[in-house]
């Protein structure tokens, strides 16, 4: 990790039709929301349309629409000396660039009874309000802004962990980190969102959408914005990102450089010259940690070739195959590849080999390197790629399986973690294991 990254994140641990004007922004430097026409960067949107509605209108019909929403919007936006202002009133603006993983700062300022928001990814928000008006203690203003408004009741995130807001007529800043769906926000420099798992407003218990708008919203109160700024991550920088949260909790189990501390198939794999441990092509098996496992949380970053196969034993025994005879096998496929077209839902990526179907979508490009964390707490089994959740099961509750074919290692509560190999070069690295509590500790406590 960068040491400029590091002092970024010390203070908080840290498939989508794409129909924007000016496209989906690459990863590079800083890209500027602001100019002396705000229509240069955005277009007016009526408040609460989703981006399906946008999405399943053709596109004459979308386009007129627009035209005529951002017109309605002029009347209630404008900018005056590199300051956008809003009356408190009219359509959302929407930014024409789509976002990925990427870190927002932007100023605002409001007044009393205010009532705003932020949308990352086109998902409501980052709340605004003014946090002094006792009408609306009873949702949570006097907890202040910057929380995660339209989370489930309860959920991390909803709440702001601090009272950051500065007194009307002072400018707040805010500060946005975005990796998947794993959402991050400081106000003034205090965080108040810690890495929460931003839920999906549109499609509830799915993962954001892998790009999205920012969106600003009004509906009450003068309010003002100026230095909005959006800076894409890279892959490395993301990935990063993801990792530090909490990291002080895991230990590696791969030191770079050899096999040390792993039994099995060793000599059907290779540590390259990059760090990473590669299945060598034409070859496979199973490697394993020579360490057994029982509740435990394992992080790694794997790079698939086209049409790559592998996959993650969980609570393995030495032998035999995991798919069947370890609590599980994970899937580490490129599923979007053709040979794989008519492949049933639990052998995408992520899915529980022949049990339970992942969510699809969120795999990087073939090429890239990928993110993946697991959580295996008693029959419990989550999986999160590239900061978003694509499996959270309880392999107990399973009944029906793949081919009629049984699994009976799945009630194991112990085993090795490790790699089944399927003669492809998949690479790992960044291997990172924390130990969990077992049941039996669990059970004196």
């Amino acid at each position: 990790m960068t040491s400029d990254l590091k002092s970024k994140m010390n203070r908080c641990y840290l498939p989508l039709v794409v129909w924007c004007f000016v496209g989906i922004a690459s990863a590079d430097d800083w890209v500027s929301l602001m100019s002396e026409d705000w229509r240069d960067h955005w277009y007016g949107r009526p408040g609460r349309m989703s981006p399906d509605e946008m999405a399943a209108m053709d596109t004459e019909s979308r386009s007129e629409a627009i035209q005529k929403w951002t017109g309605e919007a002029s009347e209630h936006w404008s900018v005056d000396e590199q300051i956008l202002l809003n009356d408190g009133e009219g359509n959302f603006l929407v930014s024409k660039q789509q976002f990925g993983d990427y870190e927002l700062q932007l100023e605002y300022r409001t007044v009393a009874k205010a009532d705003s928001g932020i949308y990352l990814k086109e998902c409501p928000q980052v709340q605004i309000w003014d946090f002094t008006d006792p009408s609306k203690f009873r949702l949570g203003s006097n907890l202040g802004s910057g929380g995660l408004w339209n989370q489930p009741a309860g959920r991390r995130g909803k709440d702001p962990l601090v009272l950051a807001d500065h007194r009307f007529g002072q400018w707040n800043h805010v500060r946005v980190v975005q990796v998947g769906s794993r959402t991050s926000v400081w106000l003034n420099d205090q965080c108040v969102v810690d890495h929460a798992l931003m839920d999906n407003y549109w499609d509830r218990g799915a993962p954001m959408p892998v790009h999205g708008s920012i969106v600003l919203q009004t509906h009450g109160g003068e309010i003002a914005w100026r230095n909005i700024r959006v800076r894409p991550l890279t892959t490395t920088q993301a990935n990063e990102t993801l990792a530090a949260y909490q990291n002080v909790a895991y230990r590696s189990l791969f030191d770079g450089e050899t096999l040390d501390g792993w039994v099995g198939a060793v000599d059907d794999y290779e540590v390259t010259q990059d760090g990473s441990i590669q299945c060598q092509k034409g070859r496979g098996g199973n490697l394993l940690t020579s360490e057994l496992f029982q509740n435990f949380s394992v992080r790694l970053e794997f790079r698939l070739p086209p049409g790559g196969n592998n996959g993650l034993a969980i609570r393995a025994p030495l032998e035999g195959n995991p798919a069947y005879l370890a609590m599980t096998e994970l899937q580490v496929l490129d599923h979007t590849h053709p040979r794989y077209a008519n492949l049933d839902a639990r052998q995408a990526h992520g899915s529980a080999y022949g049990m339970v179907g992942a969510r699809r979508g969120f795999l990087r490009q073939t090429g890239q390197w990928n993110f993946q964390q697991v959580d295996v707490d008693g029959s419990a089994i989550r999986v999160e790629l590239n900061g978003n959740e694509i499996l959270n099961a309880d392999l107990n509750d399973v009944s029906e399986f793949m081919a009629e074919t049984p699994h009976p290692g799945r009630t194991r509560l112990s085993g090795h973690f490790g790699f089944a190999g399927h003669s492809d070069p998949v690479e790992f690295r960044a291997i990172f294991v924390r130990v969990l509590p077992s049941e039996e500790e669990k059970l004196r406590h």
